[in-house]
C-alpha cells in the first residue's frame, strides 16, 4: 500500500503526517489515527497503519507537537488542544480523493480515545464516526489511580507499603487540583525516593512538564462528552488491560452515550492486553497473528458499515 507525505496544519504549526493509501483508486472511509501517552511520532506506530488500511480504510497518522521533528510539545497541551489538532488532520484526510465521498472519523489509542471522543462533540458534523482503541470511559484521574493501585498490587507489597503508596498518590493529586506550585510538589514526592514504591508511582510524574499536562487533563471526564457524541461508535478493550478499568468504562460509555444512526459497538476480546495482542512480542511470530482473535474482523465490517452508509447517502 503506498503512502505519501503531508502535513497537518495546527496552532504550534505544521505536523508531519503520513497518508497511507490503498492499492486500488476506489474511495474508502478514512482514519485518523490519534495516538496515545507520551511522545508521538508518525515513523513509530508500528504495523497498525497498515492493519487498519487493509481492513479498508485510508489512514493519516502524525507527530504529536514535539516529536518527529515537528513543532510545539505535548506537554504544553490539553485535551482541547489534541483535539483540535485531530480534527485537523480529519480536514487534511477528508480532503485528499482517496476518501471523496466517503465517511471519515477518528482511532483513538488509548489517551487518544479521549481526544476522539472530545473532538466528536466538539465538531459533530466533522467526525462521522469513532473508533475507541483502549480508550477509558473514567477520568484520568481515576484511571491513573485504578493503575497505579493494580501495579502496586502485582508487585507484591505488603497492604501497609501499598497504602503508604496510595496515600502519596492521592496526596498529589489533590494538591495539582488546588494549584499548588509543582516544583515544591516534586521536591516533597523526591524525599520519598528511598520508598520500595516511588519508580512505580513517579513513572510519567517526575518532572515539571509531565505533571502540568497531568494537571490540566486529570478530570476529563467523559460522562460529560459522551452524551454529545452522535456518530456511531466502537469501544473496543482487551480483557486482561491492566492500564484501564475495563467494566468501569464499559458502564459508562452504556450509560452516557447517546443513540447513534447505526448501532454502537461494544466488544472485551478476553486475554487481550492494553494494545489488544493476545501475547508478547516474539521475533519468531508476525505481530499481526498476536492480534486478539477478531479483532481485525470487527474493524473491517465497522468500516464496511461505514462506506455502506456513504453510499446510502449517495443514491438517497
Amino acid at each position: 500500500m503506498p503512502e505519501i507525505d503531508t502535513q497537518v496544519p495546527t496552532a504550534v504549526g505544521d505536523l508531519g503526517a503520513i497518508i497511507r493509501l490503498p492499492d486500488h483508486n476506489e474511495p474508502l472511509p478514512g482514519v485518523v489515527l490519534v495516538d496515545g501517552s507520551g511522545d508521538g511520532d508518525r515513523l513509530d506506530y508500528g504495523g497498525w497503519p497498515e492493519w487498519i488500511g487493509q481492513a479498508g480504510s485510508v489512514t493519516l497518522r502524525h507527530d504529536k507537537p514535539g516529536c518527529g521533528g515537528s513543532p510545539g510539545h505535548w506537554t504544553a497541551q490539553s485535551f482541547e488542544d489534541r483535539a483540535e489538532e485531530s480534527l485537523a488532520a480529519l480536514n487534511v484526510l477528508r480532503e485528499h480523493p482517496a476518501t471523496a465521498g466517503q465517511k471519515v472519523g477518528l482511532y483513538g489509542i488509548s489517551q487518544g480515545g479521549w481526544v476522539a471522543l472530545l473532538a466528536a462533540a466538539l465538531a459533530p458534523e466533522e467526525v462521522d464516526f469513532v473508533i475507541c482503541h483502549s480508550g477509558p470511559g473514567t477520568s484520568p484521574a481515576v484511571q491513573e489511580r485504578d493503575r497505579l493501585n493494580k501495579e502496586l498490587a502485582e508487585a507484591g507489597h505488603p497492604e501497609a507499603i501499598e497504602a503508604e503508596a496510595m496515600a502519596w498518590v492521592d496526596e498529589r493529586l489533590e494538591r495539582l487540583r488546588g494549584g499548588e506550585d509543582i516544583e515544591g510538589i516534586l521536591a516533597d514526592q523526591s524525599r520519598l525516593a528511598d520508598r520500595p514504591w516511588y519508580s512505580t508511582v513517579t513513572f510519567a510524574g517526575n518532572t515539571v512538564a509531565e505533571l502540568e499536562f497531568f494537571r490540566r487533563i486529570l478530570d476529563f471526564d467523559p460522562a460529560h462528552v459522551l452524551p454529545q457524541v452522535h456518530c456511531p461508535l466502537l469501544a473496543l478493550f482487551g480483557g486482561a488491560d491492566s492500564l484501564v478499568p475495563v467494566q468501569e468504562s464499559l458502564a459508562i460509555f452504556a450509560e452516557h452515550l447517546p443513540p447513534a444512526p447505526a448501532d454502537h459497538g461494544f466488544v472485551v476480546f478476553p486475554g487481550a492486553n492494553h494494545g489488544l495482542f493476545i501475547a508478547d512480542p516474539d521475533p519468531a511470530i508476525p505481530r499481526r497473528d498476536q492480534l486478539a482473535p477478531g479483532y481485525l474482523a470487527i474493524i473491517e465490517s465497522f468500516l464496511r458499515d461505514r462506506q455502506q452508509a456513504a453510499q446510502t447517502l449517495v443514491t438517497a
